[in-house]
C-alpha cells in the first residue's frame, strides 16, 4: 500500500490549517514589523505636518530624490519653522489673551517638545546660541529597516512618480510614524509586476506583459 497519497492528504491539510491560523492571528514570519510605531525622543505629528499643515514630504525628507535614503531631516530643517513657531496655535492665542487681560505684552511660549528640539541644537531660552549648551544629534528611532541584502533606491521610485503613501501608507493620518506595510520581498514583487515597464529598456518582458525589472540583481547586489 502507498503511502504517498495519504501523506500528500496530510501535508496539504496542514498547509491549509496554517494558512488559516495565520489570517486569523497576529502571527506574522520572522522580520515582518507591520504596524511597529516606537515613540520617539520628540513628539513629532505627521498627522499635524503633512495633514493639517500640507507640507509635503519632500519638503523634509528631500533625500528621496537623490539618493538611496530618504534620510531623516537634520534639525536644520525643523529650525527653518520652529525659530519662529515655539508653541502650538493654543497655547500661543491663550498666551495673548492673557497678557491682554493683564495689560502687558505677550511672552514667548516655548512647548515642552519644541524645548527638546532647541536643545538638541544648543539653543537657551532666548533661542541664541548658549555657550553652556552642547549640540547634539537627535536620536530618532527608525522605524523602516530593510535587510542589508536588500538594495532599495528611493531616488529611482520617486523619479517613477510613486507616491510616498504606496509604501508608507496614510502619513498624513498618522500621529506618530508606524510600519504600515511588512515590506516583504512578496510585497515588492507584488508591486513591480504590477507597475508597467519605465522606458529605459532595462525591464524585462514577461509571459504577463512588460513590468519593472524582478531580476534577483536589480535588488540584491
Amino acid at each position: 500500500m502507498s503511502w504517498t497519497a495519504p501523506l500528500a492528504f496530510a501535508g496539504c491539510t496542514l498547509a491549509i490549517g496554517l494558512v488559516a491560523l495565520v489570517a486569523e492571528s497576529d502571527l506574522r514570519l520572522p522580520g515582518n514589523h507591520r504596524g511597529y510605531e516606537p515613540e520617539q525622543p520628540i513628539r513629532y505629528s505627521h498627522r499635524l505636518h503633512a495633514g493639517d499643515l500640507g507640507i509635503a514630504c519632500l519638503g523634509c525628507h528631500y533625500g528621496a530624490e537623490t539618493s538611496r535614503h530618504a534620510g531623516v531631516p537634520p534639525a536644520s530643517v525643523c529650525m527653518g519653522c520652529h525659530r519662529h513657531v515655539t508653541a502650538g496655535i493654543d497655547a500661543v492665542v491663550t498666551e495673548r489673551e492673557a497678557a491682554a487681560a493683564e495689560g502687558r505684552e505677550p511672552r514667548r511660549v516655548v512647548s515642552a517638545e519644541l524645548r527638546k528640539l532647541y536643545d538638541a541644537v544648543g539653543l537657551g531660552d532666548d533661542l541664541q546660541p548658549d555657550p553652556a549648551r552642547t549640540p547634539r544629534p537627535i536620536e530618532w528611532v527608525r522605524v523602516h529597516q530593510l535587510p542589508d541584502h536588500v538594495a532599495f533606491d528611493h531616488s529611482v521610485h520617486v523619479a517613477r512618480g510613486l507616491a510616498c503613501e504606496q509604501c508608507h501608507g496614510p502619513v498624513r493620518s498618522m500621529e506618530r510614524m508606524r510600519q504600515d506595510a511588512d515590506l516583504s520581498m512578496g510585497w515588492c514583487m507584488d508591486c513591480h509586476r504590477r507597475t508597467p515597464a519605465a522606458p529605459d529598456g532595462l525591464s524585462p518582458t514577461t509571459a504577463g506583459g512588460p513590468h519593472v525589472s524582478v531580476d534577483c540583481a536589480r535588488c540584491h547586489y
